[in-house]
């Protein structure tokens, strides 16, 4: 569950060996390669994943041949004002009719959206019929100027048909922040912080992704 320190709102999932996936992707391996308890001299860890496990950031390469991978994102673009809208009450996939209705900031830059997604991370398996955004929610968006979206589940696209949904996000450069857990957060403008891992020319990376209440 998200949790707050301070100013903070962590809005990061754990990193666990066993925690959900998108089906395809690889497990998590997480465990100890040296051990002090079997008498080395420190304990060191082993992590083996895929780049798009829990919360994590979606390059252009992910969904387009051509496009850029992630060390090559703006931080401008994933640090900075942020509105966290509450969808909660729509019950289907997310798209331009029911955008319309929410109330998106006339400038907002970078939306991280709250679905019934969110009451999913209490489960340790993965639901397919999660809530997603549809294509053309995603061009609204895009005519919106936004920069960033965050999704609060492993995929921002419908189950089995989020190719439109990535490629129009990706395709006009919004980056696509994916895996977060809003439980908790309240719907308002906060300041994003979220930083990927520097991976070169890969597709996706995970991050830490937090919240700061703004002044």
């Amino acid at each position: 569950m998200s949790a707050s320190t301070g100013p903070y709102i962590d809005i990061s999932l754990p990193v666990w060996a066993g925690m959900p996936v998108f089906p395809g992707n690889p497990p998590i391996e997480l465990g100890l390669q040296q051990s002090m308890e079997l008498g080395d001299e420190a304990n060191v860890s082993f992590l083996s994943l895929g780049v798009h496990t829990g919360t994590h950031l979606d390059a252009p390469y992910h969904f387009l041949p051509d496009g850029g991978a992630t060390d090559e994102l703006a931080l401008d673009a994933t640090i900075g004002e942020a509105t966290v809208l509450d969808a909660t009450a729509i019950e289907g996939h997310v798209g331009s009719s029911e955008l319309r209705a929410l109330s998106i900031p006339q400038d907002c830059a970078r939306l991280l959206v709250k679905t019934r997604n969110s009451d999913l991370w209490a489960h340790q398996e993965f639901h397919a019929d999660f809530q997603g955004l549809t294509a053309d929610g995603a061009a609204f968006l895009v005519d919106r100027g936004v920069q960033l979206v965050g999704w609060d589940y492993l995929s921002i696209g419908p189950f089995g048909n989020a190719t439109e949904t990535h490629r129009a996000l990706l395709g006009a450069g919004v980056v696509i922040l994916e895996g977060i857990d809003l439980r908790g957060v309240d719907p308002g403008s906060y300041e994003l912080i979220c930083v990927p891992l520097l991976l070169l020319g890969s597709d996706g990376a995970p991050a830490r992704a937090v919240l700061r209440h703004r002044a």
